[in-house]
């Protein structure tokens, strides 16, 4: 199993690594400088939404997404395929898809057609350290033979991303370039796009798609198809990996990079992440339940002059009492939102953390 993370600076960052979403340049509620204090090593920029909103010439300008957002830590940039789930194939008249690419319409009066060949050379512009191929999303539900459509785009347009790749690269020597597995629940076509993926060469590979089961269990299974096709030299990444259980459970069969929106959006939603610990020496991951969510505005919690939590050393549990960020949440304040995203982010290093030390 590969143990470090290389940026484009030199830097080196053990793995396994989480990678909170800074969806458009920044992780909503906190700059650059809250999201280093927690110890996170990276962040994940979106190339569709900077693509659109931010466009090649002010990212030229700035010579980068890390400095035009002032972040010296670690980029990775996803591809814009899921836009393909979240705003075409979730809703109706927002975009088709095509063997050329995708074409989004943000607008009645704008149109947007991001190709693997754009793709890959906008996310060579963000000069981010890892980036993903473009790849055509697997909808949950989709039969056997929409699947098989998904997966044979996903490759066709995996080819056309190494091709641009090489254009600018020497494999190996530039940014980790990620193929991603689609396939959804239909483990042979999972196995057939990790095989072809495999051939076309790339640094790791990635569990796209929707990771859920239609009982809403996660898909292990899937996951470990991945795994088992892929080579042990390869970098395997759960994209919008996930829970704090599911990222164990990952780690377990040999994923050691991860990014999710739900530490942030959780924070924000008045959800925090609690080690069922005394302290972070204490925190065991072989728990069945080593965690659980705690909600700060319940009444119980107005008057607790205590720490969040004694298993964490963030901003908001050295400094503040369960019952501030609990006012903070009742009077709808913004450092609300800041405090707790902290604090989740916090505890997603803090698991990062603990990971290392299981082998």
């Amino acid at each position: 199993m590969i143990k470090e993370f290389r940026s484009l600076n030199g830097k080196i960052y053990p793995l396994p690594i989480f990678f909170p979403d800074a969806t458009q340049a920044v992780v909503r509620t906190l700059d650059s400088l809250d999201v280093a204090n927690t110890k996170t090593p990276g962040v994940l920029v979106n190339t569709y939404h900077l693509y659109r909103e931010l466009g090649k010439e002010l990212i030229n300008k700035f010579g980068g997404i890390g400095k035009f957002m002032n972040w010296n830590g670690a980029v990775i940039s996803d591809s814009g395929g899921f836009q393909v789930m979240s705003l075409i194939k979730s809703k109706s008249g927002n975009g088709k898809i095509s063997d050329l690419g995708i074409t989004f319409y943000p607008s009645k009066k704008k149109k947007v057609l991001l190709t693997p060949e754009k793709s890959i050379e906008f996310q060579i512009k963000l000069k981010t350290d890892l980036m993903v191929v473009l790849d055509d999303f697997t909808h949950p539900s989709a039969t056997f033979d929409e699947a098989k459509e998904s997966v044979e785009r996903t490759i066709k347009w995996a080819k056309r991303c190494r091709l641009t790749y090489d254009k600018y690269f020497e494999f190996g020597k530039g940014p980790y370039l990620i193929g991603v597995v689609q396939g959804g629940k239909y483990q042979d076509l999972r196995m057939r796009c990790t095989e072809e993926l495999v051939k076309i060469g790339f640094d790791g590979l990635g569990y796209g798609g929707w990771p859920i089961e239609e009982t809403g269990e996660f898909d292990y299974k899937s996951a470990q198809t991945i795994a088992d096709n892929t080579p042990k030299d390869y970098l395997l990444y759960g994209l919008g990996v996930g829970k704090p259980n599911e990222i164990v459970n990952l780690y377990k069969m040999g994923f050691q990079i991860y990014d999710c929106v739900l530490p942030t959006r959780d924070a924000r939603h008045e959800r925090l992440y609690i080690y069922e610990s005394a302290s972070i020496e204490d925190v065991n991951l072989s728990s069945e339940k080593f965690y659980k969510y705690y909600v700060p505005s319940k009444q119980k919690n107005y008057l607790l002059n205590e720490p969040v939590s004694t298993a964490c050393d963030c901003l908001l549990c050295k400094s503040y009492s369960k019952a501030y960020i609990a006012h903070l949440f009742r009077i709808d304040d913004i450092s609300a939102m800041r405090l707790a995203t902290i604090h989740n982010l916090r505890f997603y290093s803090i698991l990062m953390e603990k990971l290392r030390d299981t082998k």
